[in-house]
């Protein structure tokens, strides 16, 4: 490795250079401690004398292709909004589903079965998923998920109240139609009507029925209602293509696919905004910016800012509602094999995508998550009649067939901006006994007694564990760096994905 750094702990590492404005703090040890292509981009973001502070990187962190921030980190800033420095998917996130189900009430040809019917009904690559109507789409990009939870009447308990932010970003912020529509094409809204209740069919977006296996903390496990030998479903999937579209036009990345810069051109030559001389500014910047190893920043209180939030929190609404259609459809479609309800009850939905105003280190801040969850401590949890007790719930999934664990995060934690990582992260190298091919997979996932279906990519492959870091080393760094507190760990036995 090119890059030095200065060991704090254990699992705890401080980087910087003299052309850094802000140092990196890596809470990772020295055997997670990630690439070159990961440091250099560390640095290149850190000689930005609009970040605050210090820059907080997971024990996850790592390079992703096409993006200038690695994934696995939380950056402040103070009045600028900065969104190269967020995946281009606001609200990708993960829910976590109790059930009734127990190894005690439930064979492996019933799971077998309702895997096989979830995979009629949890599509992870489709051109239209759950239709709903044009009113519905713009309702849940002001309000969030509550319009779909009365349209649809659906079962899950503690839907809202469980969910970041209850499900909407603009909490209490009264928005018209008129005010998304001036951020965001009407265009975008009639593709996203279609595109709500796919899973997804990009990176390892997931849904794995998992098996808790030993609980580490009695109190808080009684106080979130889970047990040894109970069944939950966690799912991993993002805001769909209206969330990708929202954000391109606000950030100067090169777009991937050729349907992506049909669907900009077509939106933005069709935007009917008021402030669309305002857009127009925009698009300039996103010009100059395109090839620029500096980062664009909106000023929080320009029109161009308030725009891009808007578009964001829209966005990031749709990964909310994408997450309620698909335990809506899994709902009935385990009561349609058992002819028995699973009582699913949501314990949280989170997300590892996002930009919210926080207070800290005694300043209100801009917090850019990228491939990072809030992990608030009790105290910073409020009114909530659950997590103000426990901490908020974080997950910490690895691969296909490897631990998973259930934590909840502390009042310890500032030196990440009370923040963790949403998983194990990629090695540096693959394992030697990595699957080359997809039969090889399913034999090795077969011997750790987790069954696979769909799987029709040729990439599922990519998801193996050898692949991935090891998740007891991450877990034993994290507790060491007081970010949380493990309720419980969990083992998958069913993983449908793409």
């Amino acid at each position: 490795m090119k890059y030095k750094v200065n060991e704090v702990s254990a699992h705890k590492k401080e980087f910087s250079t003299t052309e850094m404005k802000v140092p990196v703090l890596l809470h990772t040890s020295e055997e997670l401690l990630p690439n070159d292509e990961t440091f250099g981009q560390l640095e290149n973001l850190a000689k930005d004398k609009r970040l605050f502070h210090h820059i907080a990187a997971m024990s996850d962190v790592h390079p992703k292709k096409g993006r200038k921030n690695p994934t696995g980190t939380a950056i402040a800033s103070k009045n600028i909004l900065m969104p190269q420095i967020n995946d281009t998917a606001p609200n990708c996130g993960m829910r976590f589903l109790k059930t009734n189900l127990t190894v005690d009430n439930t064979t492996e040809n019933q799971i077998d079965a309702i895997f096989r019917e979830l995979v009629k009904v949890v599509p992870t690559k489709k051109y239209v998923g759950t239709k709903i109507s044009y009113k519905l789409a713009l309702d849940v990009a002001r309000f969030g998920i509550k319009p779909l939870v009365e349209h649809f009447k659906t079962r899950t308990k503690n839907e809202i109240e469980n969910s970041y932010s209850n499900g909407n970003f603009f909490k209490d912020q009264q928005l018209s139609e008129r005010d998304i529509l001036d951020a965001v094409p009407s265009l975008f809204f009639h593709i996203g009507k279609y595109r709500l209740g796919i899973l997804g069919a990009a990176g390892n977006h997931f849904l794995d029925l998992m098996k808790i296996t030993e609980i580490k903390n009695k109190e808080i496990a009684e106080k979130f209602g889970i047990k040894e030998g109970q069944y939950i479903f966690l799912m991993h999937t993002g805001s769909g293509l209206l969330g990708q579209y929202a954000s391109y036009m606000y950030t100067p990345k090169k777009k991937e696919h050729l349907s992506q810069r049909i669907v900009l051109k077509l939106g933005t030559m069709l935007f009917d905004s008021q402030k669309k001389k305002v857009y127009a500014k925009v698009a300039e910047k996103l010009k100059e910016y395109k090839d620029k190893d500096e980062f664009l920043g909106y000023e929080e209180k320009s029109l161009e800012g308030e725009m891009f939030l808007t578009a964001h929190k829209t966005s990031a609404n749709f990964g909310f509602a994408n997450r309620t259609i698909l335990t809506h459809q899994i709902d009935h479609a385990i009561e349609k094999v058992l002819g028995k309800s699973a009582d699913l009850d949501l314990l949280y939905d989170n997300t590892h995508i996002s930009i919210e105003k926080e207070h800290h280190f005694g300043e209100d801040v801009w917090i850019h998550r990228n491939g990072a969850v809030r992990a608030n401590g009790p105290s910073r949890m409020g009114s909530h009649p659950l997590y103000s007790k426990t901490g908020e719930p974080v997950f910490i999934p690895s691969s296909m067939s490897t631990p998973a664990y259930l934590a909840v995060g502390t009042d310890q934690n500032e030196s990440t901006f009370f923040s963790a990582g949403h998983g194990t992260g990629r090695r540096k190298e693959a394992q030697s006994d990595r699957a080359d091919s997809k039969d090889e997979l399913l034999k090795k996932m077969e011997k750790s007694h987790v069954k696979l279906y769909n799987a029709k990519s040729k990439g599922v492959i990519n998801q193996d564990s050898a692949y991935y870091k090891d998740v007891e080393e991450v877990i034993s760094g994290m507790v060491d760096n007081k970010i949380i507190d493990v309720v419980a760990k969990m083992q998958p036995v069913a993983v449908l994905m793409y």
